[in-house]
């Protein structure tokens, strides 16, 4: 499929990179078509809109952060995107990159959910009031140990 993002301009998506977040994000519930296209900032990905080129969301796996992360996600939900087993789940969250040079977060209070079988997903709330929708990446992964360099210029 070919794609018109902001970012990279036109682009070819294979279908395997297609999912449909048939609820949409919170906040941006229209729009129910991504592609997960590879960024420049490795370990981050772009959650792409196939329906706006201007939307796009930069995504992370959590567990690279955070080791112990957890998600408690009630079965009912997890069946709307039609997953039955747990190795079918894909954890991802949203990260934000201020432009005033502040702090990059990750939304651990709000996980994307992904079926890597049927390519569905959905955002969850977590009730855990461990997790905060503005995790600061850096300074968990300095506490973890982590060893991914984080550096971004913001334009």
């Amino acid at each position: 499929m070919e794609l018109i993002t902001k970012a990279h301009g036109k682009i070819d998506i294979s279908d395997d990179r297609l999912i449909t977040i048939p609820d949409g994000l919170f906040g941006f519930e229209q729009y129910t078509k991504y592609a997960l296209v590879d960024s420049d900032y490795d370990p981050f990905l772009w959650l792409q809109s196939c329906e706006d080129p201007n939307l796009a969301f930069l995504i992370i796996d959590p567990f690279l952060v955070c080791s112990d992360y957890e998600t408690d996600i009630d079965d009912e939900s997890l069946r709307k995107i039609g997953i039955t087993k747990p190795e079918d789940i894909i954890i991802m969250t949203i990260v934000t990159v201020p432009h005033d040079g502040s702090a990059i977060t990750a939304n651990f209070q709000g996980p994307l959910v992904i079926n890597k079988k049927n390519h569905e997903c959905m955002q969850a709330i977590l009730s855990d009031n461990r997790w905060s929708t503005k995790v600061d990446i850096v300074q968990a992964l300095n506490k973890k140990g982590g060893c991914y360099c984080l550096s971004f210029h913001v334009k």
